[in-house]
């Protein structure tokens, strides 16, 4: 059987016809200002409302005394609860994600997640939880109507079907923020933009189009990482600073020579800087093939023999015979595509055939198989 051709993607971020050609980014594209960040927050919550497949209360108890504590709280006594089953009750963890400068009353959404043995979250109702921060602080509470991608459905036969994740759920704008983050923008007379990539060519070239922007000695780069820039202490003057700022584009530096191979979805990136030395590659494809052919023996009548069943294994061995082909010095991404698809590689193939260039030392990048 033919394998598809390999998918092979260019990571460079440019259209075919002008490779080669710099494209400047905006600020706020390639960095973020240092302490403007999200923060995460999580809780402890019960769902309730389910069709019968919650958490089964014998093997998770604490679903039982999470219930027990709320109607305690409720003003009703849970003394004769016992080991009740509450099949329509599940034990959940709730994150989510707190925005930077979001204030009280404003929406977050959640993340919902069984931790008990529930078989699916579908149609539950998160009751009241409130969501903390790493301080112990509550930061946010949640509550609200679970959406919920997969199904879990069984037979009595013990059949079972499942698709994507039944005990896992989303509620868009679930949680009411109760309290803000102090958000801390660099120090007294300056902010601070921390690149998404560190690289010490773009942190350069970030520091000189800021200068050229803004006027000279605004900016300053601290490390590859870092650009310190002079800003007004007034909070009205800082924001206006810090738009303009972000506006500004620069030209990022040319990253390093990658290629990031995905052997399960046959998927391979190919940065732009990847370089192949001379190298002759030849790889062959060996398939074992195994056919079982149970045979029966039948005694003759009145034999008082067994009928016995024979099994007949068939293996064989079939060696597709591959071409052999050649990398010139310096060839181009292009010459690597037609040369890959031209030998029909597969995925694990194409693997293998880059593993050997990297240990002949040819493949001058970074190998990434994921």
């Amino acid at each position: 059987m033919r394998h598809p051709l390999i998918v092979l993607l260019i990571a460079i971020g440019l259209p075919w016809g002008v490779i080669g050609t710099a494209q400047a980014d905006r600020i706020k594209d390639l960095a973020t200002f240092a302490g403007v960040r999200n923060n995460q927050i999580i809780g402890y919550g019960i769902v309730v409302g389910l069709p019968g497949t919650g958490d089964q209360t014998t093997q998770v108890p604490f679903t039982l005394q999470s219930i027990q504590n709320m109607l305690a709280r409720q003003g009703l006594s849970s003394a004769s609860a016992g080991n009740v089953q509450l099949k329509n009750v599940a034990a959940v963890m709730v994150t989510a994600n707190l925005p930077p400068f979001a204030k009280p009353g404003q929406q977050i959404d959640v993340t919902v997640s069984s931790i008990g043995n529930a078989k699916s979250l579908r149609g539950g109702e998160l009751l009241m939880t409130p969501l903390k921060g790493v301080d112990g602080q509550i930061y946010a509470i949640a509550q609200g109507s679970l959406l919920v991608g997969g199904l879990d459905a069984s037979g009595k036969d013990g059949s079972r079907i499942t698709v994507n994740i039944p005990t896992a759920g989303r509620i868009p704008n679930g949680a009411l923020v109760e309290r803000s983050v102090v958000s801390s923008m660099g120090g007294a007379n300056s902010v601070y933009l921390d690149l998404n990539s560190p690289d010490f060519t773009t942190a350069k070239h970030m520091e000189q189009a800021i200068n050229r922007a803004l006027g000279g000695g605004v900016a300053e780069a601290v490390d590859g990482g870092t650009v310190r820039v002079r800003a007004p202490q007034d909070p009205n003057q800082r924001v206006s600073f810090m738009s303009v700022l972000e506006g500004i584009e620069v030209t990022p530096g040319e990253g390093s020579a990658k290629v990031v191979v995905n052997a399960r979805t046959g998927t391979v990136v190919i940065g732009q800087n990847v370089r192949i030395e001379a190298a002759a590659v030849s790889h062959g494809d060996l398939t074992v093939t195994i056919k079982e052919n149970n045979q029966v023996s039948q005694p003759a009548p009145f034999s008082q023999g067994q009928t016995v069943v024979t099994p007949n294994s068939q293996v064989s061995v079939k060696e597709d015979k591959k071409r052999a082909f050649l990398f010139n010095p310096g060839v181009t991404l292009n010459d690597i595509v037609k040369a890959v698809n031209a030998v029909g590689a597969s995925p694990s193939d194409l693997v293998a055939i880059l593993e050997a260039l990297k240990s002949a030392g040819a493949l001058k990048a970074q190998l990434i198989v994921i």
